[in-house]
């Protein structure tokens, strides 16, 4: 695993503030610590490349399942975030270099010797880059093309809110297999969860995808415990369908460090299941909604599921 700084330094905008409580965790959300011979070589794998990955800086619950099989979510532009949102656990700060031009054929490289058929690649947010990253997505995503034209290409992207609104087309030009931006949570929590972003902003740029090419895939997900409502997680579901967002997925909400954002509450198994169905009855394609659902969690099977329910839709 990659070295882990001590909290004060990964997020030096959080030191001082006072500590929250962390709740001991429900049987349902506990998972087992990440081992196996598919999980090691994964992880060779990613520290040959020299590649991030989300899994680790994020501190993902999943990431002993995922690389087991092979699946690590890569995380391109560095490991720093120009953003400060509460309930992340990326570094935060000025990030110390310029993006890596040698970096999307490094992915590719990395995405041939896995093997995967699926992909998933993120990234930090870089505001100090004139288009956000947008060219380096696209790059990535070719060079993907290059070298596996066989792997469906999944992306997690910023929002590009400080960016000529231009700079999209330039990624879906590039065209993803589907493209996912995170909506996080209500936007009520906005300016405590997610400061640094706009949620119309973020709803607006789903359905500008969707318009640019309509093959696309739109992807967005939230999660809970964060003191949302019933009600707001339900206004979230009739926003991303006003957008044409096709896949949605909720998870909980865990609290990273004492300095993060606190749990408000652990949402049951049974709660979850009355979220996914609400979301299918209001026309989602497919439905990710479980206590350990994140974006990438079960990426490969999820996009297999959602384009058989494109096909069955039209057919329709």
């Amino acid at each position: 695993m990659r070295d882990i700084k001590i909290p004060e330094q990964r997020h030096p905008e959080k030191a001082h503030r006072p500590d929250n409580a962390q709740p001991k965790k429900p049987h349902w959300i506990r998972v087992k610590a990440p081992d196996g011979e598919g999980y090691r070589e994964t992880h060779r794998i990613m520290r040959e490349h020299k590649l991030v990955t989300v899994c680790e800086e994020a501190g993902c619950p999943n990431a002993g399942e995922c690389w087991n099989q092979g699946h690590a979510t890569m995380m391109i532009m560095g490991d720093t975030c120009t953003r400060a949102c509460s309930f992340c656990n990326i570094a935060t700060g000025k990030p110390p270099e310029e993006l890596d031009p040698f970096e999307p054929g490094r992915v590719a490289d990395a995405v041939q010797k896995l093997g995967l058929n699926h992909v998933v690649i993120t990234s930090v947010d870089r505001d100090d880059v004139q288009d956000g990253g947008a060219a380096h997505f696209a790059q990535t995503i070719r060079a993907i093309r290059h070298r596996s034209p066989d792997t469906t290409i999944e992306i997690l992207t910023p929002d590009f809110l400080h960016c000529d609104p231009g700079v999209l087309q330039v990624v879906v030009d590039a065209k993803p297999d589907v493209f996912n931006h995170n909506l996080e949570t209500v936007p009520g929590l906005y300016p405590a969860v997610r400061p640094g972003a706009r949620y119309f902003h973020s709803l607006r740029l789903l359905q500008r995808v969707k318009e640019m090419d309509p093959s696309i895939f739109t992807k967005s997900g939230i999660m809970v415990g964060l003191g949302e409502t019933r009600e707001q997680v339900r206004q979230v579901m009739d926003d991303m369908r006003a957008a044409d967002v096709d896949f949605l997925t909720i998870g909980q909400y865990l609290q990273p460090t004492p300095k993060h954002h606190a749990v408000d509450r652990f949402v049951t198994p049974d709660e979850f299941a009355a979220y996914e169905k609400a979301a299918f009855g209001k026309g989602f394609l497919m439905v990710s909604a479980t206590p350990l659902t994140r974006s990438s969690y079960h990426a490969g099977d999820d996009f297999a599921r959602l384009s058989a329910a494109r096909q069955e839709r039209l057919g329709a």
